[in-house]
């Protein structure tokens, strides 16, 4: 019976692992049939853990029981959109239903991970593995920019020519993912740190040695994160790794000079010497260039505004007061903004590129509140694994936990990440991640102990 139950786990772990590095692949899943194969397969998989879970053949691990008011939290959320649906809340009941069997996707998502992932070394498999995926979803969208061919996967770009955008249709999500691949591996490196007095030699060892894939990963993704030229997105990154990695150096006197290198190599070695060669000049020409509204010079336009998300942004509120408490259903955006933008508008907006303003016309209050109670728990999660002095490895995985919550939460200000499978999952997954950071077993010095 141990046998069989080893190797229904090692399977569920196995196939938990490929979903992720799936679920980029197709677009970002944003697609019809990419978002039923995902509901379908964590259907599945949900299925088999749970009977095997409910019949004592797997165990559930220290973080189950922790993690339980996070996934009652993410279920009320689902719950509500259900009542929208059934009540005739929703303006549109089909995206209603989709978004529906995705929260429930994302929900049971969280609650394998946690369970599954429960010992320290299936924790820095997963993480090795989301790394694994975005290093390739960097080096895809670099050399496909840089070699000029410019396809997805198996499809020529037909838009966001000369940008990195991996297998993603536009950029600002490849560098959403780009945040939470890189928070996981910067949290790796940390953790994977010895307790041995800094000296000099340790850091070329880091940066020469056997944890140099793991930098060479940062600097690809790195790279391709600026070259995604992601106003959003790399302002996102840097401010969340300057936060966090503050609190995280200031936090431990002893290991101060260590970690304060660490981040610096990765803003200073990456971002000034590296990736100055791979487009950061034209990101900072995007940003400066940015135009919020036209320039006007003796009563005529001389330079039209080239940002119209701000005005997408104005045109959303009332419509967002229209329903404060029931919201316009879940998934109704596209349906319903048409009827409120001015004629500037022009082009068709599905999505809101405000992932909080987005969430607030189509959950409004009741179903917009557990979601932000289950991130900012997740947060706290990570936040308390970060400030372990006690505990290399989970300090670490606390501190890409937290600074990939708070990179994609800024990135959210500007654009839809949420609303794109890949990277809801994802977020959800280092939610879990955050949990697990504090909660995981460690048998490899429980048998230390014993011995």
């Amino acid at each position: 019976m141990l046998q069989n139950s080893n190797r229904l786990e090692r399977v569920l772990v196995a196939s938990i692992l490929i979903l992720l590095v799936w679920l980029p692949l197709p677009l970002g899943s944003n697609r019809e049939w990419a978002m039923g194969l995902f509901v379908a397969l964590v259907g599945l998989l949900s299925g088999i853990w749970g009977f095997a879970s409910l019949r004592n053949i797997l165990p559930a691990g220290r973080a189950f029981r922790p993690a339980l008011p996070m996934f009652a939290l993410l279920l009320s959320s689902q719950a509500w959109v259900a009542v929208q649906w059934l009540g005739g809340l929703t303006v549109d009941v089909g995206a209603t239903i989709q978004y529906l069997l995705l929260g429930l996707a994302y929900s049971l998502l969280f609650l394998m991970v946690v369970s599954l992932f429960h010992t320290r070394r299936r924790l820095t498999l997963l993480l090795s593995v989301v790394v694994i995926s975005g290093t390739f979803q960097a080096f895809h969208g670099a050399f496909m920019t840089l070699s000029g061919i410019e396809w997805h996967l198996l499809t020529a770009k037909t838009s966001y020519t000369g940008d990195a955008t991996g297998t993603y249709v536009n950029r600002n999500h490849l560098a959403g993912y780009l945040e939470l691949t890189l928070a996981c591996g910067i949290g790796l490196l940390l953790a994977l740190r010895d307790g041995r007095p800094f000296r000099w030699l340790n850091l070329l060892e880091m940066l020469m040695g056997p944890k140099a894939r793991l930098r060479l990963a940062l600097v690809i993704m790195v790279i391709a994160l600026v070259m995604t030229h992601s106003r959003g997105g790399n302002a996102a990154f840097f401010t969340a790794l300057m936060l966090v990695g503050g609190v995280f150096v200031l936090r431990d006197k002893g290991n101060r000079l260590r970690n304060g290198l660490i981040l610096a190599s990765i803003l200073v070695i990456d971002v000034l010497v590296i990736s100055q060669y791979f487009g950061l000049e034209r990101l900072k020409d995007r940003v400066l260039n940015t135009r919020l509204t036209d320039v006007v010079v003796d009563g005529e336009v001389v330079q039209q505004a080239n940002e119209v998300r701000d005005d997408v942004f104005l045109y959303a509120i009332p419509l967002a007061q229209d329903r404060p408490l029931t919201g316009q259903g879940a998934g109704s955006f596209e349906s319903v903004f048409p009827k409120y933008p001015g004629e500037d508008i022009r082009l068709h907006f599905d999505h809101a590129h405000n992932d909080y303003l987005q969430f607030f016309i189509e959950y409004g209050v009741l179903g917009c509140l557990p979601l932000l109670a289950f991130v900012l728990l997740a947060l706290w999660r990570a936040l308390q694994a970060l400030w372990r002095r006690e505990s290399l490895y989970r300090s670490g995985v606390g501190f890409g936990a937290a600074m990939g919550i708070v990179a994609l939460a800024i990135h959210s200000l500007t654009d839809f990440n949420l609303q794109i499978p890949a990277n809801a999952a994802t977020l959800v997954v280092l939610c879990a991640i955050a949990v697990l950071a504090n909660q995981h077993s460690n048998p490899r010095r429980r048998s230390a102990a014993l011995e």
